[in-house]
């Protein structure tokens, strides 16, 4: 009786040594994925300031890519360099951080514009998003890119309505990355100087609630629902996320500031594409005020 009784408490052993084994790699995996903070929010608020280096040129540019909701890395990563290229292109400073105490009224100062690179979820704590809006509203220039209208700020209620203007429902999956054609509109805009009328990107093809057409939104670029297969595929459902007006970038002023958002820039490969580049390019010399054509 004690041997049966230990052969099965040996067994017990191994089938829990089994489950933590799995358990420790699916945590790995979704953790791998950027996944991490879906299934475990986050609303880490930074208290302490970074240090900023004090000769900032003027213009400077705070790139800020804090993720509480889905990460994504790669993505991350190559606008970091993209950026920094076109930093050095045009001569300005860039400051990259991870630490939203960064958005307080001294700090925020230093700064011409400020870009949203991929940041996403409850990033900000309530003073500092009053910070960010006020510098906004007196004169600063917000670019916001792809999951920073991923829909993981809905409560941040006056950043949802004022600077993304529509809800993100869903983006297309299997396949997740697909190449479709971009349509350029308001050639008068700075953004969209030099851009071709219809250029091939390959992305992770966002959809939204609606357009945010006609909400004192100007939109820039457009995707050709025609060129690609705008469908969510789940081993489950099909969803298809067709819009018909599918706005992939759009502007507005906010007071006296601007504001910027593209859809576009989920991977590596998509930051590689020229057109985006130069569409990245113009959107900050616009948003520090070269040239100085408002909205």
């Amino acid at each position: 009786m004690a041997a049966r009784r230990g052969g099965f408490l040996r067994f017990i052993r191994r089938l829990a040594l089994v489950f933590v084994l799995l358990l420790a790699a699916a945590g790995a995996y979704i953790y791998s994925i950027g996944a991490w903070n879906l299934v475990f929010p986050s609303t880490a608020h930074d208290e302490r300031p970074p240090y900023l280096p004090g000769d900032l040129r003027s213009p400077a540019v705070l790139v800020f890519s804090k993720t509480n909701g889905f990460r994504h890395e790669e993505g991350i990563a190559a606008g970091i360099v993209t950026l920094e290229n076109i930093g050095i292109g045009r001569g300005w400073d860039m400051f990259f951080t991870e630490n939203g105490a960064v958005f307080n009224d001294d700090q925020l100062s230093e700064f011409a514009a400020v870009v949203f690179l991929n940041a996403s979820g409850d990033m900000l704590s309530v003073s500092q998003e009053q910070s960010f809006q006020r510098w906004l509203e007196n004169g600063g220039g917000w670019l916001g890119i792809h999951a920073a209208g991923d829909g993981s700020q809905q409560d941040w209620r006056w950043y949802m309505e004022t600077l993304i203007g529509a809800n993100f429902t869903a983006h297309i999956l299997d396949p997740q990355f697909q190449i479709a054609s971009v349509v350029t509109e308001s050639f008068d805009h700075p953004a969209v100087d030099a851009l071709p009328s219809v250029w091939n990107h390959e992305d992770e093809w966002y959809s939204f609630d609606r357009s945010p057409r006609g909400n004192g939104f100007t939109i820039l670029a457009t995707v050709d629902e025609d060129s690609y297969s705008p469908i969510q595929r789940l081993p489950w459902k099909e969803t298809d996320l067709r819009m018909g007006d599918h706005p992939i970038a759009w502007s507005t002023c906010v007071g006296s500031g601007r504001a910027l958002y593209t859809a576009l820039g989920h991977s590596k490969k998509a930051f590689e594409n020229p057109v985006f580049k130069t569409l990245l390019g113009n959107a900050l010399a616009w948003l520090v005020g070269e040239p100085a054509m408002g909205c």
